[in-house]
């Protein structure tokens, strides 16, 4: 397993074909409080940088991308019924929705966990 960053602020953990996609704990400090999120449907095609879900804070409404192309396999659920979890496990349980990769070649942009903290300095 290995997790890679885009520098929008979204996660991808990467287990084999599927990468589970979050969005970054520095995200969800920027947000403040959040009250809503909006999932994609299971089954939906996603193209790389589509907008992909939609997370509501008490401060702002915040688009959340397709980090790479792919099939949603899976939404989390719990997330789906407690927003709040996104404050308090961004990195973790609060993971948006799972994709099927549909070409690896797109993961060679995205950042690596060191990169990505250079990126948020």
């Amino acid at each position: 397993m290995r997790t890679l960053f885009t520098s929008d602020h979204e996660w991808l953990r990467i287990e084999g074909d599927v990468a589970t996609i979050g969005i970054t704990d520095y995200a969800q400090s920027q947000l403040g409080d959040v009250v809503f999120v909006e999932l994609p449907r299971v089954g939906r095609a996603l193209r790389k940088n589509e907008v992909a879900a939609v997370v509501e804070s008490v401060k702002a409404a915040s688009d959340v991308y397709a980090p790479i192309s792919g099939e949603v396999l899976e939404v989390n659920g719990e997330l789906a019924a407690d927003p709040a979890m996104i404050n308090s496990d961004a990195p973790g349980k609060a993971w948006f929705f799972k994709l099927k990769i549909v070409d690896k070649d797109e993961l060679d942009g995205l950042m690596d966990e060191t990169a990505y903290k250079a990126h948020t300095a």
